[in-house]
């Protein structure tokens, strides 16, 4: 009689374990599950994002646009304003513009999660066009209205950007140094408005060329080892994009 008893119970715990094996585990839905809003690892390099997200189509970055670099736009009284005179880019003699980074601003960049080359591509607007991995706003090579930058080198602080007048946003029109050099000059600068990522003016340690009309170009990049379509920022005009968005832009608000 207890024969019996035994083998059953040792069937059921054969039943029980069997069927702990075929379920999964969070680690493995997290591993293997299709969950769509899970955000690709390359975004934690924006490390001056307030927060990243994902809905599946977009990838939503939240930054307060300040940089993490010394400057001398912020205001006097603040642990990262530091003086500056002497040459600038392009060898111009800097000339403080009258603006300041303003300590008050909330940007919200929406690009797309998996970009596409665009049908018709649109040129980019004035204003932010991407952002840079410690939050900064990326511009395209023009100032208001449309013109020419050669004006506005002179005003680029030691790192090479400035603020706009107005609601004083701080920004990059070049290639932003402080991070080229603290990154590497083949490492990845930020993401454009399309969702393609943007480097900086070297591959394997030598300066790009061969880039087409939106300053871009397809090939392997350290965070993609299957390529991609992607911007590099370079010293020559249009310095970070060119004849528009290679692909389709998403949206920026502040």
């Amino acid at each position: 009689m207890k024969k019996p008893l035994h083998l059953f119970i040792t069937f059921l715990g054969i039943i029980l374990l069997l069927a702990c094996s075929n379920s999964d585990s969070p680690e493995d839905t997290a591993k293997t599950g299709d969950n769509t809003n899970i955000v690709p690892a390359v975004y934690s390099k924006i490390y001056g994002a307030t927060s990243i997200t994902s809905d599946g189509t977009y990838v939503t970055i939240k930054t307060n646009g300040q940089p993490d670099h010394k400057s001398v736009y912020y205001p006097t009284a603040n642990a990262k304003y530091e003086a500056f005179s002497g040459t600038t880019f392009g060898g111009y003699t800097f000339e403080k513009n009258p603006n300041r980074i303003s300590l008050a601003h909330a940007f919200t960049f929406k690009i797309p999660l998996n970009p596409t080359v665009a049908a018709t591509h649109a040129s980019t607007p004035l204003g932010s066009i991407g952002v840079a991995v410690n939050g900064v706003p990326l511009f395209n090579q023009y100032a208001g209205p449309n013109q020419p930058l050669t004006d506005e080198f002179k005003s680029f602080d030691q790192y090479w950007g400035h603020p706009t007048g107005g609601v004083f946003i701080y920004h990059y029109h070049v290639e932003p140094i402080y991070l080229t050099q603290t990154k590497g000059k083949d490492a990845l600068m930020g993401f454009l408005l399309d969702g393609f990522p943007v480097y900086g003016p070297e591959e394997n340690g030598v300066a790009v060329t061969g880039l087409d009309v939106y300053h871009g170009h397809t090939g392997v990049t350290a965070d993609y080892p299957n390529g991609i379509y992607h911007y590099h920022i370079t010293n020559d005009d249009p310095y970070i994009n060119g004849n528009g968005f290679y692909g389709t832009a998403g949206t920026v608000s502040n």
